[in-house]
């Protein structure tokens, strides 16, 4: 199990590495994360949800990605509340407090899921959660030592030395833990080195004498990493404008954005600028098309769209002749109205729409969770992707849909042609569309093949694992309990 020193050290990129290093080898590798947080979720093989960063590292073993790869994945809907996922399936929703107070009730779901890997693999790569230094959340935790404990596994801790202080951050995580679960941590590794790893080598003396720990290697940046998709919204932080020359694609930062690695795609593009408005930041006169991202709360960011003034921008940017279009919760924005009749994303309710596009949204409470191919009925070019989300759209614009998947049409289009919105999450992966997609809005596409990409990438980074971490001492270590 990968453990951390803090959020955000690099705990899902090892793990994927790892993933692929180990299947490189010859094993039946599986990852697993217990309890995850991240409206950023992958639809499975089985027809569940999980987290990204999950899919990712399944996707790196080899292995078709299952809803007992995150058996909990908890989806923030407010600053307080989370929709709880339960092996793919929506649960319940749930206060933080709540959710602190009950969490134990979902402990069977977890072993039972990491127990049908366990029966499949020969190695299950673990990842915990923020960090096991937590001692306020240590009695009944899911994500770290608690589970680590209930399954009887070793555990290892990544530090991130880029951020600093990481000789403190080890020693300091070390020092609040109890006893028993600091047992459980058989070695630590030093993550996002950059520079001359050798400077480093009285630190690693130093760390190894202080916590009596091995340590299994000090891993340099590794840039490519950026051609990942990113686990959680706290990437979008650091995410520059791709290139200032392209053309100017704006997606708006939701406050509770979803799915945004849907427009990784575009953001690897050479001849596309991707750039992430935050609150408060208008919409460029000169911007070319302008992205609605998917929502984990639609009607509460519809409103946050309202607040900013986006709406009023937008219907500035249709009149000078730019081009919009809404992602799944951002397609329900574009339309008339939403209604909310049973109170799913909070009271009872119908919202104004940003009136974009002739269309009606009902928020139902079933929710559409399926991998799909489809056809973009203005270029004729395949889609692969996924759906998720709660509610069905129609109108008058439906009659110009944006895809059709089988027989049955998807999206909207206006009468102009200049605004478009699709239920389809990860259209833009698939290469000919997202070719034939920037052809007509004028710009250029650098030929990018995405997948291979991404392929490219994880074998990159499991060569990376293998030269500058013991892997051969982590499987002897993690054999050892």
């Amino acid at each position: 199990m990968l453990m951390g020193t803090g959020s955000d050290v690099g705990k899902s990129l090892v793990a994927a590495g790892l993933c692929r290093a180990f299947a490189k080898r010859g094993l039946k590798v599986m990852p697993f994360k217990p309890q995850n947080m991240s409206n950023n979720a992958a639809v499975t093989s089985d027809g569940g949800e999980i987290g990204r960063a999950q899919a990712l590292q399944a996707r790196a073993a080899n292995q078709p990605a299952t809803v007992h790869m995150n058996p909990v994945l908890l989806k923030p809907e407010t600053i307080t509340g989370a929709q709880i996922i339960v092996q793919g399936k929506r649960a319940a929703t749930m206060t933080a407090r709540d959710f602190f107070k009950n969490r134990q009730q979902f402990m069977p779901a977890i072993l039972e899921s990491f127990r049908t890997l366990a029966k499949q693999a020969d190695l299950i790569i673990v990842e915990g959660a923020g960090s096991p230094a937590e001692v306020n959340l240590r009695d009944g935790d899911l994500a770290n030592m608690g589970f680590a404990k209930a399954v009887n596994i070793p555990a290892f801790l990544v530090g991130d030395i880029h951020r600093g202080g990481v000789i403190a951050s080890i020693i300091g995580t070390l020092a609040v833990m109890e006893p028993e679960d600091r047992d459980r941590l058989k070695g630590f590794i030093i993550n996002k080195f950059h520079g001359d790893a050798k400077l480093f080598e009285n630190g690693k003396a130093y760390l190894k004498e202080s916590t009596k720990l091995p340590c299994l290697g000090v891993i340099p940046h590794f840039p490519a990493a950026r051609n990942l998709p990113a686990e959680d919204a706290v990437a979008l932080e650091n995410m520059l404008v791709t290139n200032s020359k392209g053309y100017k694609i704006c997606v708006l930062k939701l406050p509770r954005i979803a799915n945004f690695d849907d427009l990784d795609p575009l953001r690897l593009e050479s001849g596309v600028s991707v750039r992430f408005l935050d609150l408060g930041q208008p919409i460029p006169g000169d911007t070319g098309l302008v992205i609605i991202p998917g929502s984990k709360s639609t009607m509460a960011d519809l409103a946050a769209v309202r607040e900013n003034g986006w709406d009023i921008d937008l219907q500035a940017h249709v009149r000078r002749g730019g081009r919009v279009l809404g992602l799944c919760g951002g397609y329900q924005m574009l339309g008339q109205t939403i209604h909310d009749p049973e109170g799913l994303e909070g009271a009872v309710a119908s919202m104004k729409g940003l009136g974009l596009l002739n269309i009606e949204t009902t928020l139902l409470p079933e929710k559409t969770l399926t991998r799909i191919t489809a056809t973009h009925l203005a270029s004729g070019q395949k889609i692969e992707g996924y759906e998720i989300h709660l509610g069905a759209s129609q109108g008058a614009d439906c009659n110009q849909p944006f895809a059709r998947i089988g027989s049955q049409d998807d999206g909207a289009t206006s009468a102009d042609g200049l605004v478009s919105g699709t239920y389809i999450h990860g259209c833009f992966a698939s290469d000919s569309f997202r070719n034939a997609y920037l052809k007509s809005l004028g710009a250029a596409s650098s030929g990018l093949a995405f997948e291979s990409l991404i392929e490219k990438t994880l074998d990159e980074l499991a060569a990376h694992l293998e030269q500058h971490l013991n892997l051969d001492r982590m499987l002897e270590l993690a054999a050892e309990i």
